[in-house]
């Protein structure tokens, strides 16, 4: 079953530029080339997205070929299909990376056990409920992120196709 989604670089020094297409490459095992474009919300660095089309857990699989370099912000998205829900990946050098299950709508949708453990915390007092749910929903890396969003409206978007 394939499934399609978005890549959104939306900051990466020049240096990781390569590095980042090299990744992906790997990822859809297909050469890539990405229209690269500075990224105003943090001068120095450069930005880029395409849409891709590959097997269920490709958008997995991106995220884990991106995470924990320095200096590099991303969003990986993928759509539901007939067997999978949707999922989005989000990641800040800050915060690390954040993953949740998205519906049809793009809703994320959070499972019962981890509305539970929440709600315990909460009721121990080791947190606050609303902070909790923040977290679940992904409001800090939406935070940290949203200011790349903006300068990036208006970038060219590619089509790119996992090889099967």
């Amino acid at each position: 079953m394939t499934t399609r989604g978005v890549l959104y670089v939306h900051s990466a020094p020049r240096a990781l530029c390569p590095h980042v297409e090299w990744a992906v490459a790997g990822v859809l095992g297909a050469r890539v080339n990405l229209d690269w474009i500075r990224q105003p919300a943090a001068p120095g660095s450069w930005r880029s997205e395409f849409s891709w089309r590959g097997s269920v857990g490709t958008a997995s699989k991106l995220a884990s070929a991106l995470r924990g370099w320095d200096l590099l912000r991303f969003e990986v998205t993928s759509e539901p299909c007939a067997t999978a829900e949707g999922e989005r990946y989000s990641a800040t050098p800050e915060l690390g990376i954040f993953h949740a299950v998205t519906g049809i709508h793009g809703d994320i949708l959070i499972p019962e056990d981890r509305l539970r453990a929440a709600l315990s915390r909460s009721q121990q007092g080791e947190s606050d409920l609303e902070a909790e749910l923040a977290k679940l929903l992904g409001k800090p890396w939406d935070d940290e992120l949203e200011p790349f969003r903006y300068a990036g409206e208006g970038a060219p978007v590619r089509w790119l196709h996992q090889v099967v």
